[in-house]
């Protein structure tokens, strides 16, 4: 007759898995990878659009351009919307991660030096990250709207023809990378919050708990005298904190 063998449950089977939405999850982990990658393929999609961008050429009063401005549009737009996409998304998690988790600064001193110090790096990052998001957005509008501006008819002669200046995509993947690299340091200011306030909620139970169990000393066991028919007295001992009664008998002689 087999027997079926039964794993022992572990400390770690009793630890309750992170959720989703926890800073250190895989999912946090997950969407700052993701948002790295994206702010590093706008990078090069700028950098290619620069490469790219349309020049012209003047001869005598009037001006030609040397391409349409597809590439670099295309680039371009691409990279707009995937910077867009990765902010919103990074921060939209970083919302939902924070505000279902128990706030550090709730538990901690105002006027302290951790929480002010963590206070002013987390305003920081978050206005940082956001200055340069914008500027590079800007960056890529004016590139767009100027690469635009000369799809049809580009190989014909003008009067006068409109180009970006030299840099403005490099510029804006550069702004790009930074608000990629801040938004990440965001998250980390976040996770090292997160650890803190977890830290904190642990001491504070184990100090719940010391507490509640020396506040009330154990009492001890009181003694009572029960008689039985036929049977000299016997005592019975009262075990408040055992497993119930314990009765020794002596039978008459």
């Amino acid at each position: 007759m087999s027997r079926t063998r039964v794993r022992a449950v572990t400390h770690q089977d009793l630890v309750p898995s992170p959720k989703t939405t926890d800073l250190s999850s895989k999912t946090g982990i997950f969407v700052v990878v993701l948002t790295i990658i994206f702010g590093l393929s706008c990078f090069v999609l700028c950098l290619y659009a620069e490469a790219t961008r349309s020049q012209v050429t003047r001869v005598s009063s009037t001006c030609v351009y040397n391409g349409s401005g597809k590439t670099p549009l295309l680039c371009g737009v691409i990279a707009f919307v995937g910077l867009a996409v990765a902010m919103v998304g990074l921060h939209m998690y970083l919302l939902i991660a924070v505000t279902t988790s128990p706030l550090v600064l709730a538990t901690w001193d105002p006027g302290s030096t951790p929480a002010k110090t963590l206070t002013y790096q987390a305003a920081f990052f978050f206005v940082s990250t956001w200055l340069c998001f914008g500027v590079g957005e800007v960056l890529l509008l004016v590139g767009l709207s100027v690469e635009s501006g000369h799809l049809k008819n580009w190989s014909k002669p003008k009067p006068s023809c409109l180009v970006i200046r030299q840099g403005l995509f490099s510029a804006a993947g550069v702004f790009s990378l930074l608000s990629v690299f801040l938004a990440t340091g965001l998250y980390l200011m976040a996770l090292q919050a997160h650890r803190i306030s977890k830290d904190l909620e642990n001491t504070h139970r184990v100090i719940l708990e010391a507490s509640v169990l020396y506040a009330s000393p154990p009492r001890s066991p009181t003694n009572r005298m029960a008689t039985v028919a036929r049977e000299a007295p016997a005592t019975v001992r009262d075990e408040l904190t055992s497993l119930g009664y314990l009765v020794s008998l002596k039978e008459l002689a």
